[in-house]
């Protein structure tokens, strides 16, 4: 099976990627971060940092978004283990 195509967009707000990032500080203290990239202008809509973030955070964090920027038609991300918790699929 191949790759899907990403699809050509039309106006801000149709599809929006997001993903987590781990890095330390110089004294070693770990943090994640949670990026939200609009992919019509590759504009980043927020990046949350944390040492952790659980999914209630990140969902309240999502809807904040989305209350601010609008409701989008897809979120496009990498089915990592941090998205598929009961949370994020019901």
């Amino acid at each position: 099976m191949s790759p899907e195509k990403p699809a050509v967009l039309k106006k801000p707000g149709e599809c929006w990627s997001m993903d987590f990032m781990s890095d330390s500080s110089r004294n070693q203290r770990h943090f994640r971060t949670f990026n939200v990239i609009n992919d019509f202008n590759h504009e980043a809509l927020s990046i949350n940092i944390a040492a952790s973030l659980p999914a209630g955070r990140i969902i309240r964090y999502l809807d904040k978004l989305a209350e601010y920027h609008g409701y989008l038609l897809r979120i496009r991300l990498d089915n990592g283990s941090e998205f598929i918790g009961n949370m994020f699929t019901n």
